[in-house]
């Protein structure tokens, strides 16, 4: 499966594609969200944890690493590891279970916890073009190519 590029056009816009990868992920599976400051990873796990039926205030779990949610019979860890040090940090914290069959995990920078991290199903970057963002998700399993290929079909 190729890569599916995306251009997305306000917050709205992004919450919207965030409700779409809720249903499609069904709430399980390892999304990387890659970007620069303010590039909208932050707005993009907002709609993925709505869209799974959150209701209430999706905060950047820039400080405390990570945010747990349970949407019904649903997991979701939301981490931002921007603040992280070391990946080793990680191991303290008991990265590892977090990453359970029935749980999704929103994974903000997560090039520096490389070497502890789990492979994602689904690595997404987010560019920001004059007010508007362009987003490349390229899957990396058998779910993240099913969720592309259902995000490609509806594009066309």
């Amino acid at each position: 499966m190729s890569v599916v590029t995306l251009h997305i056009e306000g917050e709205e816009a992004m919450l919207a594609l965030g409700a779409r990868l809720a249903a499609l992920t069904e709430g399980r599976g390892t999304l990387y969200l890659h970007g620069d400051l303010g590039a909208g990873k932050t707005t993009l796990s907002r709609g993925i944890i709505r869209g799974l039926g959150h209701v209430g205030a999706v905060k950047s779990p820039t400080f405390t690493l990570v945010e747990p949610y349970e949407i019904g019979a649903c997991k979701v860890f939301h981490f931002d590891l921007y603040r992280l040090a070391d990946p080793e940090e990680l191991e303290f914290m008991g990265i590892r279970d977090y990453f359970e069959d029935d749980a999704l995990c929103l994974i903000e920078w997560p090039e520096r916890g490389v070497g502890v991290l789990p492979k994602a199903d689904l690595d997404i970057t987010i560019a920001a073009q004059a007010g508007a963002r362009s987003l490349s998700l390229r899957p990396q399993g058998a779910r993240g190519e099913s969720w592309c290929a259902a995000l490609a079909k509806e594009q066309q």
